[in-house]
């Protein structure tokens, strides 16, 4: 009895959708789709890996999109699965350490390389002709690293500044994982402490990135006053997947993290979380890849192919 009231005491309960008890089954559904999901990503990962003719970097760029994704859902979700059929949602101090720190290594990471997926279309589109000679395959992986630092830097500075502090004897997170601004409510933190960490966090993280976006953008813009129609939608349609990942992205991000603290709610913030958790990476292969020619055309050949190999063996 007294090592479960130290563990209850040691450890972080997760409240989630406790509130929205009717959701709960709803959620569960959602999350079961997160499977699919998965599958998907892992095709798209595969198909892009096997065809010769995806590789160029704006596939390569998509590729790394969907494994970060499918990294970053394994941070949260299965965790969040077990836990909506669990009757104990607690997480230890560690546990919960790790989760922030890849939460935010793989979530940082994830803006900036839809950054560099903004320049990729800028670059197509602006400058056709040099495109390859442009973005070799040392500038695109160099753009993936650069990714990848600015995520860990952000996670390796946030996660200890968070950690160091005091906790209540109640560590009861109006979440369904350990996000910051769940976690610095539990802390002994004065109030401008934790407004300050969450918009330095939101300055650094969203709004350079977002900038760079559409900067891109105002770039491909300039160059769309081409008077072929043809023209203009072959340049809008390369373009408008990466937008729409962008504004869910981003708009999700943004009001979670861009936002005053008098301004909190828990089961908003919750909702707003199960978007760019479970919805972003469900549209990456849906919207990204599946409505792409050149991907559908090697998911067709890969079939037939693997349909042709298995009468050979009958």
């Amino acid at each position: 009895m007294g090592n479960n009231n130290e563990t209850l005491a040691t450890d972080f309960i997760f409240l989630g959708f406790s509130s929205l008890a009717e959701l709960q089954r709803l959620l569960l559904g959602v999350l079961l789709l997160y499977l699919v999901t998965l599958s998907m990503n892992t095709t798209i990962m595969i198909i892009i890996w096997a065809d010769q003719s995806l590789h160029t970097p704006m596939y390569f760029f998509l590729c790394v999109l969907s494994f970060s994704e499918t990294c970053y859902t394994f941070v949260i979700v299965p965790k969040m699965l077990v836990d909506l059929i669990a009757e104990k949602k607690t997480i230890s101090v560690l546990g919960c350490a790790v989760q922030m720190y890849f939460f935010l290594f793989l979530g940082c990471s994830h803006s900036f390389l839809l950054a560099a997926m903004g320049y990729d279309r800028c670059v197509a589109i602006c400058h056709p002709l040099h495109y390859n000679r442009i973005l070799t395959w040392r500038v695109c992986a160099q753009l993936v690293v650069a990714s990848a630092l600015s995520g860990f830097l952000v996670a390796q500075v946030v996660t200890p500044l968070i950690f160091c502090l005091p906790f209540h004897t109640s560590r009861k997170l109006n979440h369904f994982f350990c996000d910051i601004s769940p976690v610095l409510r539990v802390a002994f933190t004065p109030t401008n402490l934790s407004e300050a960490i969450s918009f330095t966090l939101g300055i650094s993280v969203l709004t350079i990135p977002l900038m760079l976006i559409l900067i891109s953008y105002l770039v491909v813009l300039a160059i769309l006053q081409i008077p072929s129609a043809a023209g203009r939608h072959k340049a809008f349609s390369t373009c408008s997947a990466h937008l729409i990942v962008v504004i869910v992205h981003y708009g999700c991000a943004s009001v979670i993290y861009l936002r005053p603290d008098s301004s909190y709610s828990s089961d908003q913030d919750a909702l707003i979380s199960v978007t760019y958790t479970i919805l972003t990476p469900l549209l990456n292969p849906m919207i990204y890849s599946l409505r792409n020619k050149d991907v559908k055309m090697a998911l067709q050949k890969a079939i037939r192919k693997n349909v042709l190999s298995q009468k050979v063996f009958q």
